[in-house]
């Protein structure tokens, strides 16, 4: 079977679950998304590589990925390759010097993993059939089903009665709670207001 190349697109609270979040994929040079409902931890581990941001401590990726650096285990790349009863079940290829393994991994501990070794993400037709939306080139999914996800990260309703000074302040809260994906929302409305 031919492997599809994923990119991460959006991160965002699902709509479907409640305190759940949703990490959407995008085909690469194609218009299918697969969105993947994942928990809040696993969504602020994406949250933190994607943004680059440095928490105090290591998380629990960073320490994965900073074990398999110290006994040089590189990550290549990682493929959703599986969907049963609404679970996606994905593999880890890896490698050291001597050989190269595939690890059953959940896929949102793959994906947070891909994103802080910079390793491509790869499913298969039969998945993207599966699970999929295609959307239309203006970005509107093409069927009338509600896709399980949001644009909306971190109420941002909420976020644009708040003053700079307020939004400053709670960006410094949230970030000593380590509330990632919150931050992200607080900073990108604090970036927006002063770039007006």
């Amino acid at each position: 079977m031919k492997k599809i190349e994923l990119e991460i697109v959006a991160l965002s609270h699902s709509i479907t679950q409640t305190h759940s979040y949703a990490v959407v994929l995008g085909e690469i040079n194609g218009l299918r998304r697969l969105p993947i409902v994942i928990g809040g931890f696993e969504a602020q581990a994406i949250a933190v590589a994607l943004e680059r941001m440095s928490p105090s401590r290591p998380l629990t990726h960073d320490l994965l990925k900073n074990f398999m650096m110290a006994f040089n285990v590189d990550l290549h790349e990682i493929v959703i390759n599986d969907l049963q009863e609404g679970i996606f079940y994905s593999k880890l290829v890896c490698s050291s010097a001597n050989d190269t393994v595939e690890i059953d991994s959940r896929t949102s501990d793959a994906l947070a993993l891909a994103v802080r070794f910079g390793c491509p993400i790869y499913t298969y037709d039969n998945i993207l059939d599966q699970a999929g939306i295609l959307m239309e080139d203006d970005g509107k999914a093409k069927s009338s089903s509600t896709a399980p996800v949001t644009s909306e990260t971190g109420g941002g309703d909420n976020l644009k009665s708040l003053s700079l000074e307020e939004l400053e302040g709670l960006l410094t809260e949230v970030l000593d709670h380590e509330d990632y994906i919150r931050a992200i929302a607080i900073r990108d409305e604090i970036k927006s207001r002063k770039s007006k």
